[in-house]
């Protein structure tokens, strides 16, 4: 239906942006009275009531001393380069800069090894994950354990081969078969109580019900990703309640990125009862919130 929400220019100045920048209540009744007769709600919790419970839990973390030291060296530096790059070429040119910063400081909140070479002062989330996979598994639970970032299994494999724990690693690597193959054992060998999956090529297309514990080790940007991912564990056939774990670093963009998940998922349900959002982008203001 061309035309039916106007010009891109004149539906931004109209709704875009009251809606996303201003909360304009009036504005959001408005696009979601336009909407509504074109959105069917497709709700889980609805469709397969038979679902057992799903809790999710925001776990906090605090950096040690230097790993903290290591992330506001960094975040200063980084502030002051994209600062001077936005000031010089634009903010639009300035995008590829801009997100390998934020990465930087996201894989200091994993662990500063993932870029910083000879550190070996620990991190204060591994050690949060490992302790939490130890009381799952005595506890008799079974976890997929997701990151968006691959090289931090090689370092949680390290941990979790001191400990004797038996675990599969799934990622973009991984072979068709061998994928389906590590499935079926996963979900059937109760000695397999612990499956790394990365977020990228895990958040589809799987069926892990034989977890009935999720551990999110990074928050990522899109919000659906990991909801997709959890539900790996929360579908048809799952008979357990589902626990989810989110680890968030404090005082760090772990906990700006949460925020902006939050916001997010807010105006998509205040908007359209879905997690569907025609937003999907974050704006110039609210990324460089994140450097402060």
């Amino acid at each position: 239906m061309p035309g039916y929400l106007f010009t891109y220019r004149k539906f931004k100045n109209i709704y875009e942006t009251p809606i996303v920048k201003e909360e304009d209540k009036q504005a959001m009744s408005k696009l979601k009275m336009l909407i509504e007769p074109f959105v069917l709600r497709r709700n889980k919790k609805e469709v397969l009531t038979e679902l057992p419970e799903k809790t999710v839990t925001v776990l906090s973390n605090e950096m040690n001393e230097e790993q903290q030291n290591i992330y506001l060296t960094y975040l200063a530096k980084a502030k002051q380069e994209i600062a001077e790059k936005v000031e010089i070429d634009g903010f639009e040119n300035s995008q590829m800069q801009i997100l390998a910063a934020l990465t930087r400081l996201r894989q200091i909140c994993c662990h500063p090894s993932l870029f910083v070479e000879g550190y070996n002062e620990g991190s204060s989330k591994l050690e949060q994950c490992i302790e939490i996979i130890e009381e799952a598994i005595n506890g008799g639970h079974k976890i997929l354990l997701f990151s968006g970032y691959t090289s931090m299994f090689e370092i949680i494999e390290k941990e979790l081969k001191k400990r004797s724990i038996e675990y599969f690693k799934l990622t973009g690597a991984t072979k068709i078969d061998e994928r389906m193959k590590m499935v079926d054992e996963f979900n059937e060998n109760s000695n397999i109580k612990l499956f790394l999956i990365s977020l990228k090529a895990g958040g589809t297309g799987l069926n892990l019900t034989g977890a009935d514990m999720v551990i999110h080790y990074d928050p990522w940007w899109n919000i659906s990703t990991e909801n997709q991912a959890t539900d790996r564990a929360y579908r048809i056939g799952q008979k357990n309640n589902v626990q989810v774990y989110k680890l968030i670093t404090k005082n760090s963009i772990e906990e700006k990125i949460y925020e902006l998940q939050e916001k997010k998922a807010k105006l998509a349900d205040s908007m359209l009862d879905t997690k569907t959002t025609f937003i999907n982008k974050f704006s110039r203001e609210e990324i460089m919130r994140l450097f402060e």
